[in-house]
């Protein structure tokens, strides 16, 4: 039966000026029929009203505020609206900066109202979190004017891009291309002539003005805006300035090489987001809705629960639902990650996004598109790249001062020592400080992290592991005791009865026709093996008064008699005289009436994969494992004894599971991450509690996506050693990648302060090493098993 939900109400009570009068109000509207509660606070003037369902809301308002005016009758009683977070997304297509990216994500997280912003620069994707969903509009159109404002080229869209990628910039134009080679050709045109200093000039000028004229007028537009440590004017300043001290050739080729940079920069960061797109791109394009005879092709969007649907070989299943007609094998790998056919008939339970390897199956839809399993997993994975890893922000942080500070440092350079050193000329230490500007941009950085966890993400997911942010993805780098649950996770989770003995009088089987119909009602999977071991249906009607003790099994009355089902505690609550079975596996005592009629022993099997993954665990440096079961000690310790497990803790209530886990976190290294594992049934709490929460068996199990921090979409233990080893694998490449450009941006920076590097070296640690960033971000895309 489901709850009506409760509502909370919020009230002024404008003339309120008695204290007496306040405690009287709120006494006199807390004993009104439907009010779960009521308190007036007299200093704020506020009454709160808990009202047990909604639609009694109405006349309860108007009830409570005939109270309040009888006993203060100058009272006006306002309702006070309650702010709704709320949270909408925008695309921002043909983002190509990077440094860009951080002014638009910093200026819209100061806009009023918005609570939280995160721009994501790999999928464009700007994430507005505001306090009131109301306003959300207002803030969405200020976010794209300061989009806008920051990248004029932006094309702002409510939707994600096309597959197709139309409506989406392609990074780089053609007039660009155009404007390069023209530029190129009067570059080489300056070198071969010989034609005097003022035609060189010209040549040289005029390739300049071709390939880097856009530069400059973004630069003088950003300034105007008061945006001045950016790409843009970096650049500028550093070819403008070798101009300046005569150095044509040189001031023209760095920005003809930095564009050619850019270009190829551009490209990669395309060619990585598409690709890891392509890794996640398990959305189904259309349905095949049969009504009324016909078949007809709609958007997935269109079809309803009940609608059924047809699915032709080599399509994909566009929603969830239950096969009526057909039989054919299905690819599951999207979603798992794993290559074996499923084989289906009717009467059997599909997913979206599995793909329909040979017959033709007609589907009754049990959800809507927006609530199937695909659209679930999707929202998951975008949403993803809002949570950004500890080693994201402090690049973001370390790129916001990292650019001033080189600056400064050209700007001392290129003043102090031709002023303290006898002889130094304005020249040289200019020449020395522009190539400190060309190699002051942190793009390299800014580009290639995110691109690296976003790839790690996306790798994982082709491998059937959903990870909800790119900070649980590092959090994996770190773990230090990992405990999982039992049943499900580390054992199949098939029960089947292996021994049934009765006492008192009762035989085998009515002993087990009286443990059927007492756990009738639960879907348990202990329950569920007692209903198949009996083979008949149950009759609900004999039953009544049925009743669920958390953590200890059910009280019910069948025909008439009461009936206990459960461990060991409830048989003590009871005071009941048993015996304790000495036997492995899960016991289910049972008594009639308060006398004690026997005991069922149902079996679970440890599942083929389990031993070696806490084997492969320890030898990936895990500190300590441990398993929390309700089931009794024996059990337990003997599937522990089975996997090697270094600790097992017995016969635990779903509430000394969390009490346990917080003991066990204390034990944790400093720094360690804890990571409880659990099947995503009755396990929410757990999972909240831990350090990281991972759902294992999550296909097709909404409350284990919702709960979990990762959700492995298989029940193999296995698919934690790969997210551990894929989390190893993203921050190898993201440290690389950091020591990589800040290596080689300080050696150029010491390089050019003693007069050895020039500019064109300069070039290369700006463009050539964040071309080179990205590219080895691109290998996190690849698995690791």
């Amino acid at each position: 039966m489901k709850m009506e939900a409760s509502i909370r109400k919020e009230f002024v009570l404008e003339g309120l000026c008695c204290g007496n009068c306040a405690a009287k109000i709120e006494r006199d509207v807390g004993k009104l029929e439907g009010v779960a509660s009521a308190s007036v606070d007299f200093m704020s003037k506020t009454l709160v009203m808990t009202i047990a369902r909604e639609e009694m809301a109405a006349g309860l308002v108007a009830q409570a505020g005939s109270i309040a005016k009888r006993h203060e009758p100058d009272i006006v009683m306002n309702e006070k609206e309650l702010l709704q977070p709320g949270q909408k997304s925008l695309y921002l297509l043909g983002l190509h900066c990077a440094d860009c990216a951080q002014k638009i994500e910093k200026q819209v997280a100061g806009i009023d109202g918005v609570k939280a912003a995160s721009l994501d620069f790999v999928s464009q994707k700007l994430t507005i979190e505001a306090d009131d969903k109301r306003e959300l509009p207002a803030i969405t159109r200020e976010a794209s004017r300061i989009a806008v404002s920051v990248e004029p080229d932006l094309q702002i869209s409510h939707t994600a891009p096309k597959k197709d990628g139309q409506g989406a910039h392609s990074g780089y134009k053609w007039q660009e291309s155009v404007h390069l080679y023209i530029g190129a050709a009067l570059f080489i045109a300056g070198m071969a002539l010989d034609a005097g200093r003022s035609m060189e000039l010209a040549l040289f000028l005029g390739s300049y003005l071709f390939v880097g004229g856009e530069v400059v007028l973004r630069a003088l537009k950003n300034i105007a805006r008061g945006q001045v440590f950016d790409e843009n004017f970096l650049m500028s300043v550093a070819t403008i300035g070798a101009f300046a001290i005569g150095e044509y050739p040189e001031g023209a080729a760095v920005m003809i090489f930095y564009q050619i940079g850019e270009a190829f920069q551009s490209y990669a960061v395309n060619r990585s987001r598409k690709s890891i797109s392509a890794l996640m791109d398990i959305r189904p394009d259309f349905a095949n809705l049969k009504l009324d005879g016909e078949v007809r092709r709609v958007a997935p969007e269109e079809v309803g629960i009940g609608d059924l649907i047809v699915v032709k070989p080599g399509e994909k299943i566009p929603l969830d639902g239950r096969i009526v007609e057909g039989r054919s094998a299905l690819d599951t790998s999207a979603l798992t990650g794993e290559s074996l056919p499923r084989d289906v008939e009717p009467g059997s339970e599909v997913l979206s996004g599995s793909i329909n390897k040979n017959g033709v199956l007609t589907i009754e839809v049990s959800k809507e598109f927006s609530e199937s399993t695909i659209s679930k997993i999707l929202d998951m994975v975008q949403n993803a790249s809002s949570k950004k890893a500890p080693t994201e922000n402090f690049i973001t942080k370390f790129a916001r001062y990292y650019t001033p500070f080189v600056v400064f440092a050209a700007l001392a350079l290129a003043v102090i020592p031709p002023l303290a050193v006898p002889g130094a000329s304005f020249a040289d230490w200019i020449h020395r400080a522009l190539v400190f500007l060309v190699v002051s941009c942190p793009c390299a950085l800014v580009i290639s992290i995110p691109l690296s966890f976003f790839g790690g993400i996306g790798g994982a997911s082709k491998n059937g592991i959903l990870v909800k942010g790119s900070n649980y993805l590092e959090a994996l780098n770190h773990v230090d005791t990992v405990v999982f649950d039992k049943t499900g996770t580390l054992t199949k989770g098939i029960f089947k009865v292996s021994r049934i003995a009765g006492a008192n009088g009762w035989t085998e089987e009515d002993l087990l026709a009286c443990a059927a119909h007492a756990e009738g009602f639960s879907n348990h999977p202990i329950a569920v093996s007692i209903g198949k071991a009996y083979g008949r249906e149950i009759d609900l009607q004999r039953l009544s008064e049925q009743e669920e003790i958390p953590g200890q099994g059910v009280r019910v009355k069948v025909d008439g008699r009461l009936v206990l089902a459960g461990n060991g505690k409830l048989m003590e609550s009871a005071q009941i005289a048993w015996q304790q079975a000495e036997v492995m596996g899960s016991v289910v005592y049972l008594a009639v009436d308060g006398v004690f009629a026997g005991y069922i022993a149902i079996s679970d099997e440890i599942k083929a994969d389990s031993r070696q993954a806490i084997a492969d665990l320890k030898g990936l440096g895990i500190r300590h494992t441990a398993m929390l079961t309700g089931d009794s000690k024996a059990t337990g310790e003997h599937v522990a004894r089975e996997l090697s497990l270094d600790s097992v803790f017995s016969e635990l209530l779903p509430h000394q599971k969390v009490e346990q886990l917080e003991q066990l976190e204390t034990k944790k290294r400093s720094g360690g991450k804890l990571v409880f594992v659990g099947d995503g049934v009755n396990d929410a709490p757990v999972l909240a509690r831990a350090d990281i929460g991972i759902a294992m068996g999550g296909l097709g199990s909404d409350a284990a996506i919702e709960a979990a921090d990762v959700v492995l979409m298989t029940d193999e233990p296995a698919k934690l050693v790969s997210a551990i080893r894929i989390a190893r694998k993203t921050r190898t490449i993201v440290w690389q990648n950091i020591a990589f450009a800040l290596g080689v941006k300080a050696v150029i920076l010491v390089l050019g302060a003693m007069g050895i590097a020039t500019m064109w070296e300069a070039v290369f640690g700006d463009v050539g090493v964040t071309l080179i960033a990205v590219l080895n971000a691109m290998r996190a895309m690849k698995t690791v098993q």
